[in-house]
């Protein structure tokens, strides 16, 4: 038997381990610390009562013979993908075309399957790791040079150029990985820049897989939540999304993915019957438990507490952000996303890792993590409870990081 020799070259999960070493290190030589972990990505609340309810009642359809469900669909229950369009995309999407699965995380990754080892791919940089590992794994890239992945087209997105990559020296026929709001940097793309991604992609016979899984933090109605309010992106988008960082349902499992019936390949075929091809062989669909739970998250009362949720995040954020200001730092948040992305000039970004465990106790995370044009900056998450954060942020402010 043959091992899959690309599982070597993926790097992200070093970024981890190495964290984990350090925050182990740190408890080592001062055993009593009290850390607080800012560097996660993970939600901290509880699930709503409407929606745990939610999550009740499937549990209690299993339990009669009335309602006992086995095997679903694979794309997953009608009502559900009926009440994403309706509610999410307000009838801009078909039910048809949205496909329910166990998180956008995992839709990423079963989404190069479509594509093959053989495409170029185009991410964003800095950008969420699994855009990158997925193209590792199927074979897209010769492996890491100590910068980057061979075989990838890093587009930076920094301060300097509003955080849009200049798209001009992208391949045609790329596979384009785009995340608004941007995880890590927080970043909103505006309707004027998804505009020009668009069009970038329709002329060029582009594919766009957009990340939308912080779309309820945005909360300037002037900034677009879905790349569909794009007129003309049916033809050249993928949008994967989440109940993850609204809901809370990191540990529940529960996302979609929309694959219009108008985007094609080259020679005319349907990239959204290929994608169903590959749902229906390799996923037996997400569980119907927590589809009820989804259901409920889209009711009247769901969206009133998940609206709650997400403006608690948004208030840790603007907690920090005070902190980190007082410092005189240079912090990018603008109240639409749930990371803070703050940079330290001519600094490494794993020093300042040290600097801020060492003399606050607090974990973030390394820039440098995310890309190569995360060198200097650090990641601040805001989920966490809210007396975490205003601890955190009395001891920023009391330190000289």
């Amino acid at each position: 038997m043959i091992r899959n020799k690309n599982i070597d070259k993926i790097q992200s999960s070093y970024l981890f381990v190495e964290i984990n070493k350090r925050k182990v290190a740190i408890l080592e030589k001062n055993p009593n610390a009290t850390l607080i972990n800012l560097g996660i990505g993970n939600t901290t609340e509880p699930i709503s009562q409407h929606i745990a309810g939610g999550l009740k009642l499937g549990v209690e359809n299993l339990q009669s013979l009335e309602t006992y469900t086995g095997y679903g669909s694979e794309q997953g229950l009608d009502i559900l993908r009926e009440k994403i369009a309706t509610k999410i995309y307000k009838g801009v999407i078909e039910k048809d075309d949205i496909f329910i699965s166990d998180g956008a995380k995992c839709d990423i990754g079963r989404l190069q399957l479509l594509f093959g080892r053989d495409v170029k791919v185009a991410c964003q940089d800095p950008a969420y790791p699994v855009y990158v590992d997925g193209s590792v794994l199927i074979g897209a890239t010769g492996g890491y040079n100590g910068v980057n992945y061979n075989g990838i087209h890093y587009m930076p997105c920094s301060p300097d150029n509003d955080f849009f990559p200049d798209l001009s020296s992208v391949g045609a026929g790329a596979i384009i990985y785009f995340c608004s709001p941007n995880n890590p940097t927080g970043a909103v793309a505006t309707k004027e820049q998804l505009k020009t991604l668009v069009d970038f992609a329709l002329k060029n016979k582009s594919i766009i897989i957009f990340d939308a899984a912080y779309y309820a933090y945005i909360q300037d109605n002037t900034l677009p939540r879905s790349i569909f309010e794009i007129e003309g992106a049916k033809k050249c988008a993928i949008e994967v999304n989440s109940f993850s960082k609204t809901a809370g349902f990191t540990g529940v499992r529960l996302g979609w993915s929309v694959v219009p019936k108008e985007l094609k390949y080259d020679n005319g075929d349907s990239v959204r019957d290929d994608w169903n091809r590959i749902v229906t062989t390799i996923f037996n669909g997400a569980s119907n438990i927590v589809q009820y739970g989804g259901l409920a998250c889209l009711d009247s009362v769901g969206l009133e507490e998940i609206d709650v949720l997400v403006r608690y995040y948004l208030e840790n954020a603007n907690i920090i952000k005070s902190a980190l200001d007082s410092l005189g730092l240079e912090v990018y948040n603008h109240g639409n996303a749930p990371y803070l992305w703050v940079y330290f000039k001519g600094e490494d970004s794993w020093d300042v890792f040290n600097n801020i465990l060492n003399k606050t106790h607090i974990i973030t995370t390394p820039g440098i993590g995310f890309g190569p044009a995360g060198s200097g900056f650090i990641r601040f998450s805001s989920f966490g409870h809210r007396s975490s954060i205003e601890q955190a942020a009395n001891r920023l402010k009391n330190s000289e990081i």
